[in-house]
């Protein structure tokens, strides 16, 4: 059941979403040759704290961590180690907290050092499809418009988008309904209407979009080891159309 917000409960959102985005632009200042995963997640719970916030994902179904690190063919819920990161790297963000009772959740994928080029258009057109299925999250879609749109970006452009993990309502949950999946048909799905909030989250792939969960059963990556991108904004619906609520303010 897809739950309805308030403007006080968006505001709490937003606050919450305020907080994830600061923390990550502060991260991308360390996301260098050298640093180890396990010390991006020791900044980021910091970071959190010391904004009155609590860290969301933190024994959320038992993961032992603040943040997601998910570094090349990693697709999801990377597990911070003592991995260093490469010149090279690829290295996908996810974090989420809690403030006053509501939840913010965002993802962001970086460049470690020099990246390639082809990595580099990975990249570019993940965060292009997200732009573009927020575009479509307006009053009077269907949350398939949302898929779609996400797709045809990753897929013309000759990517893959995983099935396996979407995207998500968000509230006093870190995952509500409705689900959000990142393809889809124009015209299906769930009636988009002002006072949702949803988690929009593509997961595109240079090669198939096949996935599977490691021996921890947490980090999920690519099957055939292809690199992988992830992008996620928490974003309100509005009858003024999608306002993205995890933007550092």
């Amino acid at each position: 059941m897809v739950i309805f917000k308030s403007q006080n409960e968006i505001d709490r959102i937003r606050k919450a979403s305020q907080i994830v985005a600061r923390t990550l632009n502060f991260l991308e200042s360390h996301v260098q040759p050298g640093i180890t995963t396990r010390e991006l997640d020791q900044i980021a719970e910091s970071e959190i704290r010391k904004a009155g916030a609590i860290p969301a994902f933190k024994g959320y179904r038992g993961f032992p961590a603040t943040l997601c690190v998910s570094v090349n063919e990693e697709v999801v819920h990377g597990i911070p180690s003592d991995r260093k990161l490469k010149e090279g790297d690829i290295v996908g963000l996810d974090l989420g907290c809690i403030w006053e009772d509501f939840y913010g959740d965002a993802a962001k994928t970086y460049a470690v050092g020099k990246i390639s080029e082809d990595a580099k258009r990975l990249l570019e057109t993940t965060e292009k499809s997200l732009m573009i299925g927020i575009d479509q999250a307006r009053v009077g879609n269907r949350i398939g418009d949302i898929g779609y749109a996400v797709q045809t970006i990753a897929e013309t452009s000759g990517y893959s988008v995983v099935r396996d993990f979407v995207g998500h309502g968000i509230g006093r949950n870190l995952h509500e309904d409705p689900q959000v999946p990142n393809y889809g048909n124009r015209g299906q799905g769930p009636r988009i209407k002002a006072g949702m909030v949803i988690a929009i989250e593509p997961m595109v792939c240079q090669g198939r979009a096949d996935v599977e969960v490691l021996a921890d059963n947490w980090t999920a990556v690519t099957r055939d080891r292809s690199l992988a991108a992830h992008f996620e904004h928490s974003i309100a619906i509005t009858d003024n159309g999608p306002e993205i609520l995890s933007v550092a303010s």
